[in-house]
């Protein structure tokens, strides 16, 4: 008599490929999972607005969302490299209040030069003391945080500052210009990100990036200089908030004392929704681009079916605890831990 009868096989056959299938949606959602997302929130929002399809609310949100998201850039890469920077909200009210305040006096050219100037020697002072006195990053850019926001007091004695003659400068292009039917803002964020993008996957420079955020230990034991990779993120984030503090100026054509209160939470949850992992090591600038572009999306489609504003922080951090939970969830092959 045979050891087992075709009905035993089939059984055991369908049980494999239950499993099989399980694997692969698993696998699925962990490498794609801000795609299925994002397609999700699309079909939901449209589906109960009918203006939230249209083209001009889809570039809208986008030029809307390349502020935080041109930040965004540079903060995934401080992130993929280990560490944190928490000082790009209260850099990019700095750095716009200066490149306004600056247009005036030294002309918008000079302006702009002298603002990236000092918002690089930030990250400078941040790659610094976390890549070569290896302070702890969360430390060291929180109170960089509190130091830039005063900083920005002391300079603006609390006031706002604005450019006297908006309608005859050039410098409105970088907010407010159209290469054809496309915003400036959306081409400089595009383009920056893929550079970034090619930098990380194309070049060694990025592979060490990701060694080193995934394996200090061993990268340190092979050569790889951690102080000076560090050091160079955090410029590159410097550098991303510049971008986006001359989109700013340009748009508002000036600026409150307080602009970038509370982007650094924004930034931290496209990053975050992206699926870069908080624990360094893994992460991409195209995923960054969609998670920013995700809640820019949901702000939007919340805004179109009524919901006060303050309901998006509400939802904003939902969505935080829900991509921090599957990041960890799937790197440690189980969603629920047993007590």
């Amino acid at each position: 008599m045979a050891s087992g009868s075709p009905t035993d096989a089939a059984k055991k056959g369908g049980a494999v490929d239950v499993t099989a299938q399980a694997f692969s949606v698993k696998k699925l959602m962990a490498r794609h999972g801000i795609l299925v997302a994002f397609f999700m929130f699309i079909v939901a929002f449209s589906l109960s607005s009918d203006r939230f399809l249209s083209t001009d609310n889809f570039m809208t949100v986008i030029r809307q969302a390349s502020i935080i998201g041109t930040i965004a850039l540079g903060v995934t890469i401080v992130v993929i490299g280990g560490n944190l920077d928490l000082s790009v909200g209260s850099l990019l009210s700095f750095s716009t209040v200066l490149v306004v305040d600056l247009h005036d006096k030294v002309g918008p050219g000079q302006a702009i030069l002298l603002m990236f100037l000092f918002t690089l020697l930030v990250g400078v002072v941040n790659g610094f003391l976390v890549g070569y006195l290896r302070l702890n990053s969360l430390i060291v850019t929180l109170g960089m945080l509190s130091a830039i926001q005063g900083l920005t007091l002391i300079y603006t004695g609390g006031q706002n500052v604005d450019i006297a003659n908006q309608e005859d400068t050039w410098f409105a292009v970088f907010g407010r210009g159209f290469l054809g039917p496309i915003a400036v803002p959306i081409i400089m964020f595009l383009v920056l990100a893929v550079i970034y993008e090619l930098l990380l996957k194309r070049t060694s420079y990025g592979r060490k990036i990701f060694a080193v955020g995934g394996n200090p230990i061993a990268t340190a034991y092979s050569g790889i200089r951690r102080n000076k990779l560090v050091f160079s993120t955090y410029l590159l984030s410097a550098f991303s908030t510049g971008c986006a503090a001359l989109i700013l100026g340009s748009r508002v054509m000036g600026s409150q004392n307080n602009v970038g209160q509370g982007y650094e939470l924004l930034v931290l949850a496209g990053v975050i929704l992206g699926g870069t992992s908080l624990l360094g090591g893994s992460g991409s600038i195209t995923k960054t681009v969609i998670g920013v572009l995700i809640l820019g999306f949901i702000q939007n489609g919340l805004l179109l079916l009524g919901f006060p504003y303050y309901a998006q922080w509400l939802v904003t951090w939902a969505v935080i605890i829900l991509a921090v939970w599957l990041d960890v969830g799937t790197k440690r092959g189980s969603f629920f831990t047993k007590f």
